[in-house]
């Protein structure tokens, strides 16, 4: 598994990604999961990212580039995506 965007998220990163590529294998692809059981720890991992990023500052530039290509954020996330984690605001969306 890849490391975080920040280091001191790698912890709750790490459990996130075994929990999903868990659930992803063993119930989602044989249809016996229709929940992400691992929302919690994507939530956890979302905040963790989130605190870091406004931190260094990141969030604002974020905020910046979004702004400048509202357009081609739309078209994209239109896209049609069958995943729990698809129907959550991106991770990178700051709260």
């Amino acid at each position: 598994m890849s490391a975080s965007l920040a280091p001191e998220c790698n912890e709750v990163k790490e459990r996130y990604d075994s929990c999903f590529l868990k659930w992803y294998s063993e119930k989602y692809l044989r249809g016996k999961g229709t929940t992400d059981e691992c929302e919690a720890l994507f939530k956890d991992y979302r905040k963790c990212l989130t605190g870091a990023l406004k931190e260094r500052g990141i969030d604002k530039m974020l905020e910046e580039a979004r702004e400048d290509h509202k357009e081609n954020d739309a078209a994209n996330m239109r896209r049609s995506c069958k995943l729990p984690c698809c129907t959550e605001v991106s991770i990178l969306t700051l709260d």
